[in-house]
């Protein structure tokens, strides 16, 4: 199991015992108005979440990591690595993605996961480039983007959703540059 450490938090693989704080998070609206079309998700849901994301790292090498305050051991949410499949149009690729419980919103915890995750994406498992998308109207994660060194490129319209997004990236190229490494 790979173990990621920053100065305030720990991404770690996933457990049995994240579902709790996992379903709790999933069923805010506020955390989950700007995924998709902001529908919250119930616990059966969660669950199957969780269980594709373990999927994910078993057959990847990469994926989304449980986020946890280093101090306390209280998950906080997600960060890591995913394939956009939902967006043919910016495929291949590897996305840089992050959810976290609304309490842990404003403290700096998404930057600090997803560069961390960023990390392990470039220097570890030798990635090229990695993109986040983002609705257009989500500034919180607009501003994520831009402390993590991800350029805008485009805007376009997730498939049969009618959902405007934009599409941000960063080379490893840009990343070492920018962050060292």
């Amino acid at each position: 199991m790979i173990i990621l450490k920053t100065d305030r938090l720990t991404l770690r693989g996933w457990r049995d015992d994240d579902l709790d704080a996992l379903a709790v998070m999933n069923a805010d609206p506020e955390v989950m108005r700007y995924i998709m079309d902001g529908s919250v998700r119930d616990r059966r849901q969660s669950a199957e979440g969780l269980r594709k994301m373990v999927a994910t790292w078993e057959e990847r090498g990469y994926g989304l990591f449980a986020v946890e305050i280093r101090d306390s051991g209280v998950l906080i949410g997600w960060a890591g690595l995913t394939v956009p499949d939902f967006l043919p149009e910016v495929m291949p690729a590897v996305e840089i993605g992050w959810r976290l419980d609304r309490a842990s919103w404003g403290c700096g915890y998404a930057t600090e996961a997803a560069r961390a995750a960023m990390r392990f994406g470039f220097l570890d498992c030798g990635l090229d480039r990695i993109i986040s998308i983002r609705q257009v109207e989500n500034a919180r994660s607009a501003r994520v983007m831009e402390k993590l060194g991800l350029a805008y490129e485009f805007e376009t319209v997730v498939p049969g959703h009618d959902l405007p997004v934009a599409v941000h990236a960063i080379t490893g190229g840009q990343y070492r540059v920018r962050f060292g490494g």
